[in-house]
């Protein structure tokens, strides 16, 4: 997140969640931290917001009622009153001690804070932080010991690097929010409890949701559904990545009939698009749009999906952009080895 230097944290308080089904406790703080380093409370407002994708905007649900979405009810209970920060922050560590019984979820502190003046939207609005550290690490301490210098280990938490967390804004309430998220471990299916069952939040069917999702769809399906059902070569998929990636960059609009038509071309590999997106849908439990408007921000963002290389063994890198008709794949008899060659009028 950028333009976080006059962020103002106000409290923060920190409870121990362990996993239950290995019998670690839930450790609950009585008060808040004591923030009177500006320094502290600097480096733990870098920490806290530093990570999140501004742009990428969730919000929380529930299968009957956003209402009844626990994490939802107890924000609104820091907003509504800020007496009730504390009690607000134990209820949300009881929930989270409750959903992390998989065994692949780890035992760490969870950070409940409050915020004014984050920027949001070409405003500012107060906030509310929730964030939990996983993953520690060893750093060496140097200290002087009478006329010498010592060094000891010590385990800790990387400001840089924050495991888990939300950020809710307050603005769209009766829509569930709006809540941006960094999930950095446990992204195995089975174990992101984080997203789908602490939180339980779905993003927003807006431009950079659906310009992001659709990019990712496309290189999933060019790796994977394109190269296993039709008779093509590597080559064949950079082609397709290539116009795939020239559509996003040039287009300000995105509408599937267009898309399919001047970048998939075939007719049964558009179908083939079409069933894997209803799937890709499926699986992520939620729809993409087929007309929208292309979010520039997003398509910066997935820039490194469309690196059209072609790996040769550990010899050559052959960087493709475009003219798939300017290269041609054989194979060499008398070497027993494949080869491309290239057609180009300049060499630079």
């Amino acid at each position: 997140m950028t333009g976080i230097e006059n962020v103002q944290l106000e409290h923060v308080i920190v409870h121990k969640v362990g996993n239950p089904s290995r019998g670690e406790m839930l450790k609950l703080s009585a008060n808040p931290l004591t923030l009177n380093d500006e320094l502290v409370r600097s480096m733990l407002t870098k920490y806290f917001l530093g990570a999140f994708n501004e742009n990428e905007h969730y919000h929380f649900t529930h299968l009957s009622d956003v209402a009844m979405n626990e994490v939802f009810n107890y924000v609104n209970g820091i907003f509504d009153n800020k007496k009730n920060f504390v009690q607000q922050s134990a209820l949300l560590a009881h929930f989270l001690y409750n959903k992390s019984t998989h065994v692949k979820i780890k035992e760490g502190e969870l950070y409940v804070a409050s915020f004014k003046e984050v920027p949001f939207g070409g405003d500012f609005v107060n906030a509310v932080g929730i964030f939990k550290s996983e993953t520690k690490e060893t750093f060496l301490k140097v200290f002087e010991h009478g006329e010498s210098w010592e060094v000891i280990g010590e385990e800790g938490v990387n400001i840089n690097k924050l495991d888990k967390g939300c950020i809710i804004f307050n603005t769209n309430r009766e829509e569930g929010y709006v809540v941006c998220v960094v999930d950095a471990t446990n992204k195995q299916q089975d174990a992101q409890y984080w997203v789908n069952d602490f939180l339980q939040v779905t993003p927003y069917a807006d431009s950079y949701h659906n310009t992001n999702k659709y990019i990712d769809m496309c290189r999933l399906f060019i790796a994977n559904d394109y190269a296993d059902k039709f008779v093509v070569n590597k080559t064949d998929q950079i082609d397709l990545l290539n116009r795939s990636a020239e559509y996003f960059k040039t287009k300000e609009q995105f509408n599937l009939q267009e898309f399919t038509e001047e970048v998939i071309h075939h007719g049964e590999v558009v179908d083939s698009f079409v069933e894997f997106k209803k799937n890709y849908e499926s699986s992520r439990q939620f729809q993409l749009n087929d007309e929208f408007d292309i979010n520039l921000a997003a398509v910066k963002k997935q820039a490194k999906v469309f690196k059209s290389v072609l790996k040769l063994d550990k010899n050559f890198h052959v960087y493709i952009h475009g003219r798939r008709d300017l290269i041609e794949k054989g194979y060499d008899e008398s070497t027993g080895q494949k080869y491309y060659k290239l057609y180009f009028e300049e060499e630079n």
